[in-house]
């Protein structure tokens, strides 16, 4: 793979949700390699330790849960208490649910679906973009980056809950760059298709097969291409995209 592009990131202070493993933990990589300071949400204590040690003194973390205001908020303050302000907020945290069919799909894992991926996502975006826009610069400043999923915008079968959890992802991203349009702050959305991540332990394997299967590329993508695409997006270079969707997908993506 060719050598990635370098940003500086080295007066930044970056929430990376989900950032102790998988696609969040190489953005939080990516953005340290660029010079800046991260803190990272995470509700697995044993994975934030040891991200801790291994990353070093320019990492901060925060055992959060994401669907909890009282937890988001509470971890808002705690990023804060590290570096003051928070100039990116990368929203990864997520999980896949079970794949069933929407008649056989289980109410409570529904519900718990969309608490991590969209009510989780939303929390953390209302209360950073709160911290961003009242930086002291005129306009506020900040850029976010939501992993959506082309299952959102396709709607995988029997990943009902997941499909529809990333749709809404793309909407908020939608509407709150719209929001935030006129000042320093820019929002924008990756969805990716399928990555080999943990995530995979929550799926069948007739599900991977098929998520493979529409993929033109024949293969899965990579937590480094996914980090690479976040790192333009959440650089001072990305400062005409808002509200915007980025497929990173193999070649998947249609629309």
């Amino acid at each position: 793979m060719a050598r990635a592009a370098q940003y500086d990131f080295s007066d930044k202070h970056a929430v990376v949700t989900g950032g102790a493993a998988g696609i969040g933990h190489a953005i939080v990589e990516r953005l340290l390699d660029g010079g800046a300071s991260v803190t990272i949400f995470d509700r697995d204590t044993d994975a934030l330790a040891a991200a801790k040690a291994a990353l070093g003194q320019r990492v901060h973390t925060a055992k959060v849960d994401v669907a909890d205001e009282q937890s988001v908020v509470a971890a808002v303050k705690s990023a804060q208490g590290f570096k003051a302000g928070i100039d990116i907020l990368v929203n990864s945290a997520g999980i896949t649910g079970p794949n069933t069919t929407v008649i056989e799909y289980p109410v409570d894992e529904w519900n718990r679906v969309f608490d991590i991926n969209t009510r989780g996502t939303f929390l953390t975006c209302k209360h950073v973009a709160a911290v961003m826009k009242s930086a002291d610069n005129g306009q506020g400043y900040g850029r976010i980056v939501n992993i959506a999923s082309i299952a959102g915008k396709e709607g995988n079968p029997n990943a009902s809950a997941y499909s529809a959890s990333k749709a809404a992802v793309i909407s908020l991203t939608k509407s709150l760059g719209k929001e935030l349009s006129a000042t320093g702050i820019r929002v924008n959305c990756i969805t990716p298709a399928a990555v080999k991540t943990g995530m995979f332990d929550q799926m069948t394997q007739q599900h991977i097969d098929f998520m493979l299967s529409k993929i033109p590329m024949n293969r899965f993508g990579t937590v480094q291409e996914m980090a690479n695409l976040v790192a333009w997006l959440v650089s001072d270079e990305c400062s005409f995209s808002t509200g915007a969707v980025f497929d990173i997908s193999g070649g998947r993506a249609t629309y």
